[in-house]
């Protein structure tokens, strides 16, 4: 990295820096959600954000279950991606945090339907290629 490059990053940075110390009054504050009175708005905010990251994997299994072969798939992925979720499960509880739990338990449901699937059809294919295993 050159000498002008690094200038332009330090600068960038202490500007940032600069920038959200001075933002303490923008910070919003939990409030009750006008939408469900019982739930905070960064509960409400956070089942909709936690939505899109929940189903992130969900194509790959209907793709594999559309298909009805495991070709093309790795179940790596979506097996250790399953761990850590169970892991943000017990965060979200320890937290307490719906958002967390909830979206969370829903992406290990779906990973785990992903290796599933994969075992399934992996097998099969294998049985009907005549090779056991």
């Amino acid at each position: 990295m050159g000498r002008s490059t690094r200038a332009k990053m330090t600068v960038a940075a202490l500007g940032m820096l600069l920038v959200l110390c001075g933002c303490e009054a923008f910070i919003p504050r939990d409030t009750q959600s006008l939408l469900v009175p019982r739930l905070q708005r960064s509960e409400l905010f956070g089942l909709v954000a936690g939505f899109g990251t929940t189903f992130a994997g969900l194509p790959d299994l209907l793709a594999m279950l559309r298909r009805r072969s495991s070709v093309g798939m790795k179940p790596r992925m979506a097996a250790i991606t399953g761990l850590f979720q169970i892991i943000w499960v017990e965060y979200g509880l320890l937290i307490a945090s719906r958002p967390v739990v909830v979206w969370n338990t829903i992406a290990v449901l779906v990973n785990l339907l992903t290796v599933f699937a994969y075992l399934y059809f992996s097998r099969r294919e294998r049985i009907a290629a005549g090779v056991r295993g």
